[in-house]
């Protein structure tokens, strides 16, 4: 019953317009990967615009409040609450083997997965390509057409290919008030 639940979800579901358009998309949407699919936590302020690709549903999990903009590539990932993910965005969580040299790439199989972790009230730029395992901490911003390859800490802003350490949002000597 999972097959039929995941077709519908990619050959309807995932068509319908940008909320931009129709509002009333992106309620069916959330509904549906809420109480359907059971990958959203929540409905509340979510958002899950057209397009969306979700990989291997075993992999995903989505947290209330979080907004996934269209054309975005989930292959796997745990995203936390309020996290802001902008148009393109590739999200891997597999690879290619590829260490012999006498058998081709393709013929190699794939890595084992490793979902990458997105922490709560991150913001992934438009573009951007988060490979697998990575874990982007809580309050994170990751610039545009960055690619990340290693662990971001909470509330650095990266950017760059690949994503180099920018800033911190953290002022001097301030403390975080945790929710």
């Amino acid at each position: 019953m999972a097959k039929v639940y995941a077709f519908i979800y990619y050959f309807i579901i995932r068509k319908l317009p940008d909320s931009k358009y129709l509002s009333f998309s992106n309620k069916v949407r959330c509904w549906y990967l809420h109480k359907v699919l059971n990958i959203l936590s929540g409905t509340k302020s979510t958002k899950v615009e057209s397009n969306v690709y979700l990989g291997n549903l075993k992999n995903v999990k989505i947290g209330e409040g979080s907004r996934i903009n269209e054309n975005v590539f989930i292959q796997g990932a745990y995203i936390g609450k309020n996290v802001l993910v902008a148009p393109n965005v590739a999200i891997l969580s597999k690879n290619h083997e590829h260490g012999r040299v006498d058998i081709p790439i393709v013929d190699q199989g794939e890595t084992e997965a490793a979902p990458p972790i997105i922490g709560d009230g991150a913001w992934i730029g438009r573009n951007a390509v988060v490979l697998p395992g990575v874990k982007i901490g809580e309050g994170a911003i990751v610039g545009a057409c960055s690619f990340v390859n290693r662990d971001v800490e909470p509330f650095a802003v990266v950017g760059g290919v690949p994503a180099r350490f920018i800033k911190s949002r953290i002022p001097d000597n301030a403390e975080v008030e945790r929710k």
